[in-house]
């Protein structure tokens, strides 16, 4: 009995362990079910995060309008194998219709720019290039439009242009390459149903000339397609269409052979085989005519048959093909094209041509187009360009480079203030090993420049080098009885004199015996032996790919390179030479310095050792504690410091930073803006207000400070009694010039130069606002900061900081998610953008990720499309601020009317260098001799001008109105219907060139009126800056031109510039200097100092390049 109580209490035992064991069972299985419905509702969350170009983002409005047209722009399209159906693209969606015209049914349509439709050899499926995952891809659909899928995945590597193979197993397609200079060039590439990936038919010759417009033959032996020849294989803005620049090539299937089957002058391009295998219709340049031609495979006999198509793109870059797609019908005998927006057939024997009429009715989608207001006057701004940061070795003290001018500043809370009351302009302070004063390098541009020292409370100053030049970041070695420092070589800001012999130097303490140990390299410091001397090679922005740290010994020789990145933008070693800091793609770094007598490639990337992210955000700046324990960096008015932690000798620990974020000290340094004194009275004058049409004969502005007081009709207005009068009878005043496509020499991060000429030549020409909207950052808000403060003579200056670059650069943005568009735009913002350049990202949602960014971030965004009238289309669609530089196709029709009139983005089309024609200024350099003009040659370096304009080319007129002159006439249509047209002069001519780009919209049928607010008004609206420039209106700032001439009569006097007034100060052009309630002279340029002999003949009695005596004796 007991036994069996034991039995059953055992028995017990064992159903409770099960029970429990089952429980734990049951309550897994619950976890994990819940664990896969979480994962999957994570996953699905991660699939709908995925961005949709259709739908790009939830905060996104949208203007919807109703397109009603019977005519269409650069629309590609093709004839069904049973030569029934039509199907075509336009406005980036794809329609079909019958064969003998009518109402058009849509196949594709939303934002997604979709274009090139092709039909397969047995008419059930239709590829098409798509942006709608992004890239553009080859996507195939059945012909009704439905079940559409990618056939291609390229990310970078983009696809346009598919053909089909006869027997419908495969299409070929062109694959963009693009590289440092965005447009790049193509191949052809083979893409099977069966696989995932291509394969490559032809190679890229070189990273320019492109290949295009593949055409297979019926019997699947050849493929036909066009090919860039042109000579040089480099960037060019335009070729010459008289000579060769496309040719069509053959390539054989089966032995990989090319042969050229026909080119010449004109050059041939858009191949298109027809059905029967023998004829070869395509495209031509005949002068000023683009023309379709056919050619006889079998005898090479060519014949024209139409010689009306639309200008073809043969000239620019034709990345979707040289001229849009056509068919041959299934007879041989005829074939449809599209040309002056309709589509035709035309009967290749009897040459006679049928309009096939179409007619579209649809719904567009269109994205509200952004465009913010920025704040231009304020009495005191806060300086965001800080340059040159350095902390003292105890770390109490920050001293950095701001408006020219080395300032320090207490460590967290301290106000900065100067360290010397030197009047030349300051930079690259360091400090001695003590922390006790500092080297600092000056310039002056009438004496050059020079190395000081000086103790941190402004006592003890010194200049340490006899020679005059361009010196460089001096820095102490760790005993601070030596000094390293670079000698820069000359550039056209600076001057050329006193810079030979450049390279890394090092000196004594006192600035005696100084060596050179590199004739190359930048940045130098010593290592912490004092025996070795760090450098770094390639630049830094705007520098080569790939950057390397070097060193030499102090004899120069002995050279080492210990690391190596490329797309990097500084290399810092820790003093104690045991760490390294980096910015790479603008991201700020940290790694161990690995020594194993190796050059060590290091990026974000490196996993040999740890690299580390010093932030979220962006760095300039980077520089190491004298304790090696902490990294320090700026980022616009920010000062971040990270500490490092060495763990590399600890195998289990994760990083070597502390893990806490660094957080920025506000640099704070507060800056009165310039606000001139007295008023100025401007009377019976001519008054073009630009506020609205009106136009005030004998008119009369009173300035007070930098506004405008008052304005009217002079026998309305009373003249203070304090008035500085200026009786401008006869003469006609209007609103300063507002170039919005301006470079204004703002690529090079050097010192900054006291006069910038290229601000004085704007200013004398009457250029009072530029917006350069491609610039080296640190240079570009430099230059707007020194002259916002009075600092600097020139033009209110507003950029875009870099460009956010789609190819290949260390300066360029990295844009694959809405995270990385919002990083490129808040460190470009973080030093005062309120605008950036989106400049050739080659995907469609990396674009629409920039401007959502921008509209949180309040920024406009004026992009480049690079000549690709596809990528100009779908900015407008995705509601871009404007596009910059024209267009590549022209004339437009309806459609792109229709889009843009009921968009707000405006226009910049920079016909100065217009794309898909001759630049606009060769005609003005033709027309005028340049090299006379006494303006331009007062305040450009000579040589600047002569190799401009001195070997002129003879152009037939025909030529440019085939030219800028039929994108003007463009230009004026989308301005009658609302489209606001700006001024960009593109720095071809400091100054002259905004006249001439003026004078060409005029060129193409706008008014006079129309073409000054093009130059004024608008342009500074469209930057956001109309409520306070752009036109004479009472309480707006005070930038005005005064001319000898009437504009509204004859365009061509704008060019009588007598006075200019920027912010309230009023300059004689013909001196520049300060006149009105100052009398300032303006001091020399370098080519009017010394001996300097790249302007000669210079008369130094004269100071003049063109008056040979003195006017004393005239």
């Amino acid at each position: 009995m007991a036994k069996l109580r034991r039995n059953l209490l055992i028995f017990k035992h064992f159903i409770k362990n099960q029970f429990q064991m089952i429980r734990k069972i049951l309550l897994f299985v619950l976890i994990f079910s819940f664990s896969i419905i979480a994962f999957s509702q994570k996953k699905e969350e991660t699939k709908k995060a995925t961005w949709d170009v259709n739908n790009p983002h939830k905060d996104w409005k949208y203007k919807n309008f109703n397109l009603k047209t019977d005519e269409g722009t650069w629309m590609n399209l093709d004839v069904s194998p049973d030569g029934k159906t039509i199907v075509f693209d336009m406005l980036g969606d794809i329609y079909t219709m019958p064969i003998s015209g009518g109402k058009a049914t849509a196949l594709r349509t939303g934002l997604a720019y979709e274009v090139q439709p092709r039909f397969s050899p047995d008419g059930k499926y239709i590829s098409f290039t798509s942006d709608l995952e992004g890239g553009n891809n080859i996507w195939v659909m059945t012909a009704d439009g439905k079940n559409a899928k990618s056939i291609t995945k390229e990310k970078f590597r983009l696809l346009n242009n598919a053909v089909w193979t006869p027997d419908g197993k495969s299409i070929i397609a062109r694959k963009h390459y693009t590289s440092q200079r965005s447009v790049g060039a193509g191949e052809m590439w083979q893409y099977s149903f069966s696989g995932s990936a291509g394969l490559q038919l032809t190679k890229r010759k070189n990273d320019q000339q492109d290949v295009n417009d593949p055409s297979v033959s019926p019997d699947g032996k050849y493929l036909y397609y066009s090919e860039d020849m042109y000579p040089g294989g480099y960037f060019q803005y335009n070729k010459d269409p008289n000579s060769q620049i496309y040719a069509i090539k053959r390539y054989d299937f089966s032995t990989g052979k090319t042969i050229t089957v026909t080119g010449g002058p004109g050059g041939a391009a858009r191949p298109v085989v027809s059905k029967d295998g023998k004829s070869l219709a395509f495209v031509k340049r005949i002068r000023e005519k683009t023309v379709l031609y056919i050619h006889n495979l079998e005898t090479g006999e060519e014949t024209p048959i139409y010689f009306d198509l639309d200008k073809d793109q043969q000239e620019a870059w034709a990345v979707f093909g040289v001229y849009p797609y056509f068919s041959w019908m299934p007879n041989n005998e005829d074939i449809v094209f599209w040309s002056a927006g309709k589509i035709h057939t035309i009967n290749v024997a009897s040459k006679i041509v049928r309009n096939i009429p179409f007619e579209i009715d649809a719904k567009i989608k269109l994205a509200e187009t952004h465009n913010v207001k920025r704040k231009v006057f304020s009495e005191t701004f806060t300086s965001k360009m800080i340059k040159d940061a350095k902390t003292s070795p105890d770390g109490k003290t920050l001293v950095f480079t701001s408006l020219g001018q080395i300032y320090k500043k207490s460590l967290p809370d301290g106000t900065p203030t100067r360290v010397t009351n030197l009047t030349d302009f300051e930079a690259d302070a360091s400090f001695s090993p003590d922390g006790k004063s500092i080297l600092f390098v000056t310039w002056s541009d009438e004496n050059l420049g020079s190395i000081h020292s000086i103790n941190l409370d402004g006592t003890g100053l010194k200049k340490l080098t006899s020679e005059k030049g361009i010196y460089r970041t001096p820095v102490y070695d760790r005993s601070g009885s030596k000094i390293a420092y670079r000698k820069e070589s000359g550039n056209g800001d600076q001057g050329f004199d006193f810079t030979k012999e450049t390279g890394i130097y090092i000196m004594s303490y006192t600035g005696t015996y100084p060596k050179r140990i590199s004739e190359s390299g930048e940045f130098p410091m010593f290592s912490y032996d004092n025996q070795r001397v760090f450098f770094q090679t390639g630049g830094s922005f705007f520098g080569n790919l790939t950057k390397k740290l070097k060193s030499v010994n102090l004899d120069g020789k002995d050279e080492k390179s210990h690391f190596t990145s490329k797309l990097a933008n500084r290399i810092v070693p820790s003093p104690d030479n045991k760490w390294v800091a980096i910015i790479h793609l603008h991201k700020v770094y940290v790694a161990p310095f690995v020594h194993n007598g190796k050059e060590i490639n290091i990026d974000a990337n490196t996993k040999s050792f740890k690299v580390e992210s010093l932030s979220k955000e962006a760095g300039i700046n980077l520089h190491w504690s004298s304790s090696n324990k902490k990294v320090h960096w700026t980022l616009g008015d920010e000062y971040f410091t990270k500490n490092v932690i060495n763990n590399t000798t600890d195998p289990f620990a994760k990083t070597n930073l502390d893990t806490a974020e660094a957080t920025g000290i506000k640099i704070n340094l507060e800056v009165k803006s310039d606000i001139p004194e007295g008023r100025v009275a401007f009377t019976n004058a001519r008054l073009i207000t630009m506020d609205n049409d009106k136009v005030i004969e004998n008119g009369t502005i009173i300035v007070y400070q930098n506004k405008i007081e008052r304005i009217g009709k002079s026998s309305s207005v009373t003249v203070p009694a304090d008035a500085k009068v200026y009786d401008m009878k006869g003469k006609t005043i209007m609103p300063g010039i507002v170039d919005v496509h301006a470079h204004v020499g703002a690529f090079r991060n050097g010192l900054s130069t006291q006069k910038h000429w290229q601000f004085y030549a704007n200013l004398a020409f009457g250029v009072t606002t530029s917006h350069d909207p491609s610039v080296h950052t640190q240079a570009a808000f430099t230059l707007e900061e020194l002259q916002k403060s009075g600092k600097t003579v020139g033009p209110r200056l507003f950029s875009t900081g870099f460009i956010l670059y789609g190819a290949e650069g260390d300066f360029k943005a990295v844009v694959n998610n809405l995270e990385d568009a919002r990083f490129a735009i808040a460190r470009t913002k973080a030093f005062g953008a309120k605008s950036v350049k989106s400049y050739n990202q080659p995907r469609r949602e990396q674009r629409q990720q920039i401007m959502q960014a921008a509209r949180e971030l309040g920024v406009n965004v004026v992009p480049e499309g690079g000549s690709n009238f596809y990528s100009n289309m779908s900015m407008i669609f995705d509601g871009h601020t404007g596009i910059e530089h024209n267009i590549p196709v022209n004339p437009v029709y309806k459609d792109v009317l229709s889009l843009w009139k009921n968009s707000k983005t405006g226009y910049t089309p920079t016909l100065i260098v217009n794309y898909g024609g001759m630049n606009g200024e060769m005609f003005f350099y033709e027309e005028n001799n340049v090299w006379e003009n006494e303006t331009l040659l007062k305040y450009t370096p000579r040589y600047v001008v002569d190799t401009r304009s001195r070997h002129r080319i003879k152009i037939p007129q025909k030529e440019y109105e085939n030219g800028h002159i039929l994108t003007s006439k463009t230009v004026t249509d989308l301005s009658k219907l609302g489209v606001k047209v700006n001024l960009g002069a593109h720095g071809q001519l400091q100054g002259l060139g905004a006249h001439w780009e003026l004078w060409m919209l005029q060129q193409g049928g706008m008014s006079n009126l129309e073409a000054l607010k093009a130059a004024t008004i608008n342009g500074a609206e469209y930057i956001g800056v109309g409520d306070e420039l752009g036109s004479l209106v009472k309480g707006k700032l005070a930038d005005l031109i005064i001319l000898d001439k009437n504009p509204l009569e004859n365009i061509r006097n704008t060019n009588t510039v007598t006075h200019t007034m920027v912010n309230g100060r009023l300059f004689d052009i013909a001196t520049m200097n300060e006149i009105g309630n100052y009398d300032k002279k303006r001091t020399k340029f370098y080519w009017e100092n010394g001996k300097y002999n790249q302007g000669v003949p210079f008369n130094f009695d004269t100071r003049s390049f063109t008056k040979p005596t003195c006017s004393c004796h005239e």
